[in-house]
């Protein structure tokens, strides 16, 4: 696989969604399907010899890359979605991103007691948003063995709310 410079395609917005935030903006990678393809090769070779029986993602950059990484896998997919979106029967989480308070749920039988969970997202920033998800998959009895990011903003220390888990990152970045 020829290395490709994934942080140039990469738009960073200042202030959004509000003051103080440097935004990481992966819609401008999707745009290159050469740059995407990389990413989800890049997460399933690091995880291609684990026992992986279904990959979560949140909505709803974590539904792109987590469906990719999914099929290349030969695994299921499960949504994580914010409070009230989803059908059926639920389990809940609450927990704070860097600029907000949020809740996600998943439904109940996403994942089956003892199954082995890789969660996939664009961007880890504070780890909220991942140890939201870890805290789900616990909740189902599923068993998470590791998180994989598009991009980790280092400076925020993400991996401090992730400690005790593999983390493997396409493109490592500062700003946030």
């Amino acid at each position: 696989m020829i290395a490709l410079d994934i942080k140039s395609k990469i738009r960073t917005v200042k202030d959004y969604p509000k003051q103080g935030i440097l935004f990481y903006d992966i819609t401008t990678l999707l745009l290159d399907p050469e740059a995407t393809r990389y990413c989800v090769n890049k997460i399933v070779e690091h995880f291609k010899g684990k026992k992986i029986d279904v990959v979560i993602g949140a909505e709803s950059r974590g539904f792109i890359f987590g469906t990719l990484v999914a099929e290349k896998l030969g695994v299921g997919f499960a949504l994580v979605r914010k409070c009230g979106k989803l059908p059926a029967e639920t389990e809940r989480v609450e927990y704070e991103t860097e600029y907000s308070k949020d809740c996600v749920e998943i439904h109940k039988d996403a994942v089956n007691k003892g199954d082995k969970v890789l969660i996939v997202d664009d961007l880890a920033a504070t780890g909220g948003t991942a140890a939201a998800q870890i805290e789900l998959v616990k909740k189902v009895e599923g068993e998470v063995v590791g998180l994989a990011f598009v991009v980790e903003l280092t400076d925020l220390g993400p991996r401090e709310k992730l400690k005790g888990y593999e983390v493997f990152s396409v493109v490592k970045a500062e700003g946030g």
